[in-house]
């Protein structure tokens, strides 16, 4: 496990969400780092992550991608408009492709990479991975937010 502090341990310390908030002890804490370009993340399961013995739920696997995509995308943003903190963003949509089943015994990576963007959105392609096989994809349109959202300075 990588002992650095993560994207959102760095900007988002105190956020609930489920999928990547630190603050949330019952979440899935998603710890996201960028690596030559890629956003990385591992992940481990536990049995109350299953759909059903020895496999991860499409749900877990939803949330993992949602998340880590977006973050991806909140923090290429906040590098490529020059700033010292990312705007929050949302996600606007995602679609998952499930291609196989998922083992909840093995290490997840995550891998998320910006192919869009403008000022306040990116379009981010993401796999999860499982014992080196892609188990799932997802792509995603992820908008920073501004004042008056209910998202905006949730981070």
């Amino acid at each position: 496990m990588n002992t650095e502090k993560s994207i959102q341990e760095t900007y988002a310390l105190n956020s609930i969400c489920f999928g990547c908030g630190p603050a949330n002890e019952k979440g899935l804490q998603i710890r996201s780092f960028e690596e030559n370009g890629e956003y990385v993340a591992e992940w481990e399961s536990e049995s109350h992550h299953e759909a059903f013995p020895g496999m991860l739920n499409g749900g877990i696997i939803g949330s993992l991608l949602d998340c880590h995509s977006n973050w991806a995308a909140a923090h290429f943003l906040m590098k490529k408009n020059d700033k010292d903190q990312p705007d929050c963003t949302v996600t606007a949509n995602y679609s998952i492709k499930l291609l196989r089943p998922t083992p909840s015994d093995a290490t997840i990576y995550l891998k998320a990479r910006v192919t869009e963007s403008s000022e306040d959105r990116a379009t981010v392609e993401a796999e999860l991975i499982a014992n080196d096989k892609v188990c799932a994809t997802c792509e995603g349109l992820f908008v920073a937010v501004t004042e008056g959202h209910p998202a905006y300075h949730r981070w």
